[in-house]
């Protein structure tokens, strides 16, 4: 079975930094798009951050600036570095992939962040 398994999370100061990371690992894979969603309570999941096969990357709008997600090169861990961290940061980040044998996408398990003022 594919497993995703997140690190890195936990509590930080306005201002810090935090770095997650994904380990694709399992059965073979080839992966397509890597991503990470963040869901606040009572807040719809959104999109962080993805990066494509062809290693181009889209941010949302809120984290631009502040965030990179760097993938290393074998494609089978997806990192997300937060710089500059706010409160409003606070949420329970998912990784996600999209890969090439049913169910075809898969997510992680999730890892708490939460930003301190």
């Amino acid at each position: 079975q594919v497993r995703l398994v997140e690190s890195g999370g936990g509590l930080v100061q306005a201002g810090g930094s935090l770095r997650l990371s994904c380990a694709v690992s399992g059965i073979t894979l080839s992966i397509n798009d890597m991503a990470w969603y963040r869901q606040a309570p009572g807040k719809q999941r959104e999109l962080v951050a993805l990066i494509t096969s062809g290693d181009n990357t889209n941010y949302a709008d809120p984290v631009k600036g502040r965030f990179t997600i760097p993938r290393d090169n074998t494609k089978n861990r997806v990192n997300l570095q937060m710089n500059s961290l706010k409160p409003e940061d606070t949420a329970k980040y998912f990784c996600y992939v999209n890969g090439d044998r049913w169910p075809y996408n898969y997510w992680g398990q999730g890892t708490q962040v939460t930003v301190s003022s």
